[in-house]
């Protein structure tokens, strides 16, 4: 009899540990997202994941690139649970496709002339990026959000792209890499977002562009239709916009109201 009563013992032991082993596996997989963001959010973000991370037990993997090769890539494998690039129009791309389940804004982008150190050009207006021999780096129009934002501008103003052109040396996929060939001396000018510029401020000169003359990006956050954790989803999205995130956000030099 008391063996009998120990095997039912064990075995219900057996299953209680399976259960547990089986939920916590399940639990493990509902908790893995995969971010898709604009490499000129990788500071904050990085920051912003280890804190969650740690509070609520989420593994965040986050995958950093031009804006628009980050969209292609979440149209075409249709995977994935948040998508935050540097401009919203992008968001806005794919919302009537039916890929965006609900989206929110986090933070803003102000476009700025980031020179080398002393502005040996003289470049104090967008203008005088056109200015003979100055070396210019601009980001690609068709793959970073800082390119397709620039270009705006550009055409704003009434400045022809085929004279920008002609000053036109480095063409990059995403924003960070323009700072670098400021900070290298590699181009005499470049226009970055704010948050970028004030990476490289013991390289370069940040010069404002006129608000008449610029174009604010809004930065925010989907949550994609195909995720498959939308809770821990939208936690992280809350996060972002909560007090604690948007100090983070500040904290690396961005802009959480918009600028007037």
């Amino acid at each position: 009899m008391r063996n009998i009563i120990l095997i039912v013992v064990l075995t219900v032991g057996v299953i209680i540990l399976a259960l547990i082993f089986f939920y916590q596996k399940n639990a493990n997989i509902q908790k893995e997202l995969f971010l898709y963001c604009g490499a000129g959010l990788r500071l904050p973000i990085n920051e912003s994941i280890e804190v969650f991370s740690k509070e609520h037990g989420v593994n965040i993997q986050a995958n950093y690139a031009g804006s628009g090769a980050l969209l292609n890539q979440l149209q075409t494998t249709k995977k994935g649970d948040l998508y935050m690039p540097g401009d919203v129009s992008y968001i806005e791309l794919i919302e009537p496709k039916g890929l965006v389940e609900f989206k929110q804004t986090v933070c803003y982008f102000v476009p700025v002339i980031l020179v080398r150190k002393g502005n040996p050009n003289n470049i104090n207006d967008i203008s005088d990026l056109l200015k003979p021999g100055v070396k210019l780096g601009l980001g690609d129009p068709e793959v970073a959000a800082i390119g397709k934002i620039s270009k705006q501008i550009f055409e704003k103003n009434n400045i022809d792209m085929e004279a920008v052109k002609e000053n036109l040396v480095f063409n990059s996929a995403t924003v960070d890499e323009l700072g670098i060939q400021i900070k290298v001396g590699k181009v005499d000018a470049v226009i970055v977002w704010d948050s970028t510029a004030f990476n490289y401020v013991d390289s370069g000169d940040i010069v404002r562009i006129s608000s008449e003359k610029n174009i604010i990006s809004t930065v925010a956050i989907a949550l994609l239709k195909n995720s498959k954790n939308k809770e821990a989803s939208m936690e992280f999205i809350n996060f972002l916009t909560s007090e604690q995130g948007q100090e983070i956000f500040k904290r690396n030099g961005f802009s959480t109201e918009l600028p007037e």
